[in-house]
């Protein structure tokens, strides 16, 4: 029986896509550097700091990788606040609620940063369901790697046997399985260019899920 469900954030509870790509973009143009879509998307489900080492060696940038970072973050941080059509993704509020009633420990293991998590947590109200956070900026590696996933499984009152990880991502997919964790993999309409073919299960509303259904999947 599922104990515990491990939550990534961006694309699964919140979709901040739209916020990410307005502050990278608008710091690629004041770096004057051009990334292509594709490697763009391949960013998704990587911490800040590893996108930023990754364009630092790719572009020779001279700034340090925390200076960008920091950067980065001030311009999401302003979007953030300014955006007023911000909600969580349709089905996902019921789905937590439901999960918590029922008696199931809810993880959140995202690859933002903890100020990004906290912001999102706040203006959802969402601490009171979750009992633990864990951001991907504590990891040197991120995702695809399954550090992240292999600490919150660690932190689950259950057995990993009793764990589900819920993802949108390719890289959190395969990072979710590395750990060897069952994956829930979530094709929304917010996804881009992403590979759901190792995930365990494929859903595309949230209303596929509850307790009842989640509860016996392995």
């Amino acid at each position: 029986m599922i104990k515990t469900v491990i939550f990534d954030m961006d694309g699964v509870i919140v979709d901040t896509e739209p916020v990410h790509h307005y502050a990278y973009h608008e710091h690629f143009k004041a770096l004057n550097i051009e990334v292509s879509p594709e490697m763009y998307h391949s960013f998704t489900g990587n911490s800040t700091r590893n996108i930023y080492q990754r364009l630092k060696e790719q572009f020779a940038l001279e700034e340090e990788v925390e200076k960008l970072v920091d950067i980065k973050r001030s311009l999401f941080n302003e979007a953030f606040d300014k955006k007023e059509d911000l909600f969580l993704l349709d089905g996902v509020e019921d789905l937590i609620k439901d999960l918590h009633q029922n008696g199931v420990q809810l993880i959140l293991a995202s690859s933002s940063a903890k100020v990004t998590i906290d912001r999102i947590f706040k203006r959802f109200n969402l601490y009171p369901y979750f009992t633990d956070i864990v951001s991907g900026e504590d990891f040197p590696k991120s995702k695809p790697h399954p550090a992240i996933f292999l600490h919150a499984a660690s932190l689950s009152k259950a057995p990993k046997s009793e764990c589900i990880v819920i993802e949108d991502s390719t890289n959190g997919i395969k990072a979710a399985k590395a750990a060897g964790l069952y994956c829930i993999g979530y094709d929304s309409f917010h996804s881009k260019l992403q590979d759901y073919s190792e995930a365990d299960l494929v859903i595309r509303h949230f209303n596929e899920l509850s307790y009842g259904k989640i509860k016996d999947l392995i």
